[in-house]
Protein backbone atom coordinates (compact mmCIF):
# COMPACT_ATOMS: atom_id res chain seq x y z
CA UNK A 1 0.00 0.00 0.00
CA UNK A 2 2.82 2.75 1.09
CA UNK A 3 4.22 1.65 -2.53
CA UNK A 4 1.11 2.61 -4.37
CA UNK A 5 0.62 5.76 -2.30
CA UNK A 6 4.16 6.43 -3.42
CA UNK A 7 3.88 5.97 -6.67
CA UNK A 8 0.51 7.60 -7.24
CA UNK A 9 2.45 10.42 -5.74
CA UNK A 10 5.48 10.31 -8.22
CA UNK A 11 2.62 9.93 -11.15
CA UNK A 12 0.67 12.74 -10.15
CA UNK A 13 4.06 15.35 -9.88
CA UNK A 14 5.05 14.23 -13.16
CA UNK A 15 1.65 15.04 -14.41
CA UNK A 16 0.93 18.38 -13.31
CA UNK A 17 4.14 19.69 -14.83
CA UNK A 18 6.17 20.54 -11.68
CA UNK A 19 9.00 17.94 -12.38
CA UNK A 20 8.90 19.20 -15.89
CA UNK A 21 10.03 22.95 -14.57
CA UNK A 22 12.84 21.57 -12.66
CA UNK A 23 14.83 20.20 -16.01
CA UNK A 24 16.92 23.00 -18.18
CA UNK A 25 17.19 21.50 -21.26
CA UNK A 26 19.95 22.99 -23.89
CA UNK A 27 16.25 23.97 -26.18
CA UNK A 28 15.77 26.49 -22.53
CA UNK A 29 18.72 27.78 -23.34
CA UNK A 30 18.79 28.49 -27.04
CA UNK A 31 15.36 30.22 -26.71
CA UNK A 32 16.18 32.37 -23.66
CA UNK A 33 19.83 33.32 -25.56
CA UNK A 34 17.10 34.27 -28.83
CA UNK A 35 15.31 36.27 -26.69
CA UNK A 36 18.27 38.08 -25.06
CA UNK A 37 19.31 38.90 -28.46
CA UNK A 38 15.92 40.14 -29.84
CA UNK A 39 15.53 42.37 -26.51
CA UNK A 40 19.20 43.63 -27.04
CA UNK A 41 18.65 44.62 -30.90
CA UNK A 42 15.66 46.87 -29.73
CA UNK A 43 17.34 48.09 -26.59
CA UNK A 44 20.94 49.12 -27.27
CA UNK A 45 19.80 51.44 -30.56
CA UNK A 46 18.37 53.45 -27.84
CA UNK A 47 20.82 53.41 -25.51
CA UNK A 48 23.06 54.40 -27.91
CA UNK A 49 20.84 56.79 -29.25
CA UNK A 50 20.41 58.44 -25.61
CA UNK A 51 24.15 58.53 -25.01
CA UNK A 52 25.18 60.62 -28.33
CA UNK A 53 21.94 63.03 -27.19
CA UNK A 54 23.94 63.94 -24.58
CA UNK A 55 27.64 63.50 -25.65
CA UNK A 56 29.65 66.48 -26.99
CA UNK A 57 30.33 67.49 -30.50
CA UNK A 58 34.08 65.74 -30.37
CA UNK A 59 32.75 62.37 -28.95
CA UNK A 60 30.21 62.20 -31.36
CA UNK A 61 32.09 62.68 -34.52
CA UNK A 62 35.36 60.77 -33.09
CA UNK A 63 33.03 58.16 -32.80
CA UNK A 64 33.81 57.22 -29.56
CA UNK A 65 30.02 56.89 -28.19
CA UNK A 66 28.81 53.79 -27.74
CA UNK A 67 26.31 52.96 -24.77
CA UNK A 68 27.77 55.33 -22.55
CA UNK A 69 28.12 59.56 -22.78
CA UNK A 70 30.98 61.17 -23.35
CA UNK A 71 31.29 64.88 -22.40
CA UNK A 72 27.57 65.56 -21.37
CA UNK A 73 26.01 68.60 -21.56
CA UNK A 74 22.51 69.11 -23.01
CA UNK A 75 23.23 71.97 -25.74
CA UNK A 76 21.22 69.81 -28.30
CA UNK A 77 17.98 69.54 -25.62
CA UNK A 78 18.82 73.83 -24.70
CA UNK A 79 18.40 74.19 -28.47
CA UNK A 80 15.28 72.09 -29.00
CA UNK A 81 13.35 74.25 -26.27
CA UNK A 82 14.26 77.82 -27.31
CA UNK A 83 13.73 77.19 -31.04
CA UNK A 84 9.84 76.31 -29.64
CA UNK A 85 8.90 75.11 -32.92
CA UNK A 86 9.33 71.40 -31.97
CA UNK A 87 7.92 72.40 -28.47
CA UNK A 88 4.65 73.33 -30.28
CA UNK A 89 4.73 71.01 -32.85
CA UNK A 90 4.93 68.32 -29.43
CA UNK A 91 1.76 69.70 -27.80
CA UNK A 92 -0.16 69.90 -30.98
CA UNK A 93 0.70 66.18 -31.61
CA UNK A 94 -0.56 65.37 -28.13
CA UNK A 95 -3.45 67.00 -28.79
CA UNK A 96 -4.24 65.48 -31.77
CA UNK A 97 -3.70 61.96 -30.31
CA UNK A 98 -5.82 62.39 -27.66
CA UNK A 99 -8.38 63.05 -29.67
CA UNK A 100 -8.08 60.54 -32.21
CA UNK A 101 -7.76 58.02 -29.35
CA UNK A 102 -10.87 59.10 -27.82
CA UNK A 103 -13.06 58.92 -31.18
CA UNK A 104 -11.33 55.68 -32.35
CA UNK A 105 -13.11 53.75 -29.23
CA UNK A 106 -15.84 55.35 -29.19
CA UNK A 107 -15.89 54.32 -33.04
CA UNK A 108 -14.48 50.93 -32.02
CA UNK A 109 -16.89 50.12 -29.02
CA UNK A 110 -19.79 51.67 -31.17
CA UNK A 111 -19.39 48.83 -33.57
CA UNK A 112 -17.60 45.74 -31.79
CA UNK A 113 -20.50 45.99 -29.11
CA UNK A 114 -23.90 45.33 -31.43
CA UNK A 115 -21.88 42.81 -33.65
CA UNK A 116 -20.89 40.71 -30.43
CA UNK A 117 -24.31 40.14 -29.70
CA UNK A 118 -26.52 37.17 -31.03
CA UNK A 119 -29.96 39.36 -31.38
CA UNK A 120 -28.63 41.66 -33.66
CA UNK A 121 -30.35 40.72 -36.81
CA UNK A 122 -27.84 40.92 -40.13
CA UNK A 123 -24.80 40.84 -37.59
CA UNK A 124 -22.67 38.11 -40.05
CA UNK A 125 -23.79 40.70 -42.96
CA UNK A 126 -22.57 43.60 -40.96
CA UNK A 127 -19.41 42.01 -39.79
CA UNK A 128 -18.58 41.51 -43.57
CA UNK A 129 -19.12 45.06 -44.56
CA UNK A 130 -17.48 46.37 -41.71
CA UNK A 131 -14.04 44.29 -42.24
CA UNK A 132 -13.86 45.18 -46.14
CA UNK A 133 -11.67 48.05 -45.21
CA UNK A 134 -9.18 45.73 -43.66
CA UNK A 135 -8.56 44.19 -47.01
CA UNK A 136 -9.48 47.10 -49.64
CA UNK A 137 -8.75 50.88 -49.35
CA UNK A 138 -9.18 53.43 -52.89
CA UNK A 139 -5.52 54.32 -52.82
CA UNK A 140 -3.53 57.74 -52.51
CA UNK A 141 -5.02 59.88 -54.83
CA UNK A 142 -8.29 58.86 -54.81
CA UNK A 143 -8.45 59.40 -50.65
CA UNK A 144 -6.83 63.12 -51.75
CA UNK A 145 -9.62 63.93 -54.00
CA UNK A 146 -12.26 62.86 -51.37
CA UNK A 147 -10.44 65.42 -48.61
CA UNK A 148 -10.09 68.20 -51.16
CA UNK A 149 -13.79 67.65 -51.91
CA UNK A 150 -14.40 67.54 -48.06
CA UNK A 151 -12.37 70.44 -47.50
CA UNK A 152 -9.90 68.22 -44.94
CA UNK A 153 -6.84 69.51 -46.70
CA UNK A 154 -4.45 71.61 -44.29
CA UNK A 155 -7.09 70.76 -41.52
CA UNK A 156 -6.55 68.92 -38.43
CA UNK A 157 -9.21 66.99 -39.18
CA UNK A 158 -7.55 65.25 -42.02
CA UNK A 159 -5.39 63.63 -39.60
CA UNK A 160 -8.18 62.05 -37.48
CA UNK A 161 -11.27 61.48 -39.25
CA UNK A 162 -10.28 59.28 -41.80
CA UNK A 163 -8.53 56.75 -38.86
CA UNK A 164 -10.70 56.30 -36.08
CA UNK A 165 -12.40 53.34 -37.34
CA UNK A 166 -9.94 50.30 -37.34
CA UNK A 167 -11.03 47.29 -38.55
CA UNK A 168 -8.63 45.00 -36.79
CA UNK A 169 -9.54 46.66 -32.99
CA UNK A 170 -12.65 46.42 -33.77
CA UNK A 171 -12.64 42.43 -34.33
CA UNK A 172 -10.52 42.10 -31.43
CA UNK A 173 -12.69 43.93 -28.90
CA UNK A 174 -15.45 42.13 -31.03
CA UNK A 175 -13.75 38.58 -29.64
CA UNK A 176 -13.55 40.34 -25.91
CA UNK A 177 -16.62 40.83 -25.57
CA UNK A 178 -18.01 37.52 -26.54
CA UNK A 179 -15.29 35.66 -24.56
CA UNK A 180 -15.10 37.85 -21.66
CA UNK A 181 -18.89 38.94 -20.77
CA UNK A 182 -21.71 36.09 -20.30
CA UNK A 183 -25.24 36.53 -22.18
CA UNK A 184 -26.80 35.70 -18.35
CA UNK A 185 -24.83 39.02 -17.33
CA UNK A 186 -27.10 40.84 -19.77
CA UNK A 187 -30.39 39.14 -19.58
CA UNK A 188 -30.28 39.71 -15.65
CA UNK A 189 -29.93 43.24 -16.38
CA UNK A 190 -32.27 43.26 -19.05
CA UNK A 191 -34.82 41.86 -16.23
CA UNK A 192 -34.18 44.25 -14.38
CA UNK A 193 -34.74 47.03 -16.64
CA UNK A 194 -31.96 48.16 -18.18
CA UNK A 195 -31.38 48.95 -21.63
CA UNK A 196 -28.46 48.84 -24.36
CA UNK A 197 -26.79 51.66 -23.54
CA UNK A 198 -27.17 51.47 -19.70
CA UNK A 199 -25.80 47.44 -20.04
CA UNK A 200 -22.76 48.98 -22.28
CA UNK A 201 -22.12 51.90 -19.74
CA UNK A 202 -22.79 50.25 -16.44
CA UNK A 203 -21.42 46.14 -17.04
CA UNK A 204 -19.82 45.63 -20.22
CA UNK A 205 -17.10 48.74 -19.98
CA UNK A 206 -15.73 48.73 -16.43
CA UNK A 207 -15.64 44.34 -17.07
CA UNK A 208 -13.58 45.84 -20.24
CA UNK A 209 -10.92 48.06 -18.62
CA UNK A 210 -7.75 45.44 -20.63
CA UNK A 211 -9.00 46.00 -23.35
CA UNK A 212 -9.59 49.14 -23.74
CA UNK A 213 -6.38 50.21 -22.59
CA UNK A 214 -4.91 47.97 -24.86
CA UNK A 215 -6.71 48.96 -27.95
CA UNK A 216 -6.05 52.84 -26.79
CA UNK A 217 -2.30 52.17 -27.11
CA UNK A 218 -2.37 50.82 -30.32
CA UNK A 219 -4.39 54.04 -30.96
CA UNK A 220 -2.39 56.17 -29.61
CA UNK A 221 0.92 54.85 -30.63
CA UNK A 222 -0.30 54.46 -34.59
CA UNK A 223 -0.92 57.91 -34.70
CA UNK A 224 1.88 59.17 -32.40
CA UNK A 225 4.19 57.15 -34.87
CA UNK A 226 2.50 58.02 -38.54
CA UNK A 227 3.65 60.81 -41.13
CA UNK A 228 2.31 60.09 -44.13
CA UNK A 229 -0.67 61.36 -43.62
CA UNK A 230 0.46 64.29 -42.69
CA UNK A 231 3.06 64.44 -45.49
CA UNK A 232 0.55 64.08 -48.16
CA UNK A 233 -2.36 66.19 -46.88
CA UNK A 234 -0.80 69.13 -44.81
CA UNK A 235 1.04 71.81 -46.32
CA UNK A 236 0.95 74.34 -43.51
CA UNK A 237 3.85 74.64 -40.60
CA UNK A 238 1.81 74.72 -37.75
CA UNK A 239 0.28 71.62 -38.25
CA UNK A 240 2.53 69.55 -39.04
CA UNK A 241 3.00 66.78 -36.28
CA UNK A 242 6.01 65.86 -34.44
CA UNK A 243 6.82 62.48 -36.41
CA UNK A 244 6.83 64.07 -39.97
CA UNK A 245 9.19 67.35 -38.35
CA UNK A 246 11.27 64.96 -36.91
CA UNK A 247 11.36 62.76 -40.72
CA UNK A 248 11.97 66.15 -42.13
CA UNK A 249 15.15 66.85 -39.74
CA UNK A 250 16.54 63.47 -40.32
CA UNK A 251 15.67 63.75 -43.87
CA UNK A 252 17.67 67.37 -44.42
CA UNK A 253 20.42 66.23 -42.42
CA UNK A 254 21.16 62.90 -44.42
CA UNK A 255 21.48 64.28 -47.59
CA UNK A 256 22.92 67.67 -46.80
CA UNK A 257 24.76 67.00 -43.95
CA UNK A 258 22.75 69.93 -41.72
CA UNK A 259 20.17 69.70 -39.29
CA UNK A 260 18.78 72.91 -38.16
CA UNK A 261 16.01 74.39 -36.37
CA UNK A 262 15.35 78.14 -36.82
CA UNK A 263 17.24 80.68 -37.62
CA UNK A 264 16.58 82.32 -35.14
CA UNK A 265 18.03 80.33 -32.72
CA UNK A 266 21.90 79.76 -32.04
CA UNK A 267 22.35 76.03 -32.38
CA UNK A 268 25.69 74.42 -30.80
CA UNK A 269 25.28 70.94 -31.99
CA UNK A 270 26.21 69.01 -34.41
CA UNK A 271 23.68 67.90 -36.80
CA UNK A 272 24.01 63.93 -35.49
CA UNK A 273 23.55 65.06 -31.60
CA UNK A 274 20.87 67.35 -32.78
CA UNK A 275 19.36 64.22 -34.59
CA UNK A 276 19.50 62.08 -31.72
CA UNK A 277 18.32 64.65 -28.97
CA UNK A 278 15.11 65.53 -31.58
CA UNK A 279 14.18 61.50 -31.70
CA UNK A 280 14.78 61.26 -27.89
CA UNK A 281 12.46 64.07 -27.41
CA UNK A 282 9.91 62.79 -29.48
CA UNK A 283 10.02 58.87 -28.23
CA UNK A 284 10.06 59.60 -25.11
CA UNK A 285 6.28 60.00 -24.01
CA UNK A 286 5.01 56.83 -25.44
CA UNK A 287 8.16 55.47 -23.32
CA UNK A 288 7.04 56.91 -20.04
CA UNK A 289 3.19 56.29 -20.96
CA UNK A 290 3.86 52.54 -21.91
CA UNK A 291 5.29 50.93 -18.84
CA UNK A 292 1.85 51.36 -17.04
CA UNK A 293 -0.60 50.15 -19.81
CA UNK A 294 1.76 47.13 -20.24
CA UNK A 295 -0.41 44.88 -17.74
CA UNK A 296 -3.68 45.57 -19.27
CA UNK A 297 -1.91 45.16 -22.84
CA UNK A 298 -1.13 41.45 -22.26
CA UNK A 299 -4.01 40.20 -20.76
CA UNK A 300 -6.45 42.51 -23.43
CA UNK A 301 -4.13 40.65 -26.30
CA UNK A 302 -4.51 37.27 -24.65
CA UNK A 303 -8.27 37.33 -23.77
CA UNK A 304 -9.31 39.21 -26.68
CA UNK A 305 -6.98 37.51 -29.53
CA UNK A 306 -8.84 36.34 -32.31
CA UNK A 307 -10.07 32.62 -32.17
CA UNK A 308 -11.09 30.04 -35.34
Amino acid sequence: MAKDKTRDIENSTVNDGSHAIRRFTVGDALIILILIILCLTCVLPFIHLAAKSISSNTAVMQRSVVLWPVGINFDAYSSIFQDGTLVRSFLYSVLVVAIFTVLGMITCTCAAYPLSKKRLKGRAFFTVVLMIPMYFNAGLIPSYLLYKDLGLLNNMWVLILPLIYSSYNMLIMKNYFQSTIPDTLEEAAFLDGANNFQILFRIVLPLSLPIIATLSLFYAVGRWNAYADNKYYITSEGLKMIQYKLYQLVASATEAQTATLSEAIEVKSTPEVLQAACIMFATLPIICIYPFLQKYFVKGVMIGAVKG
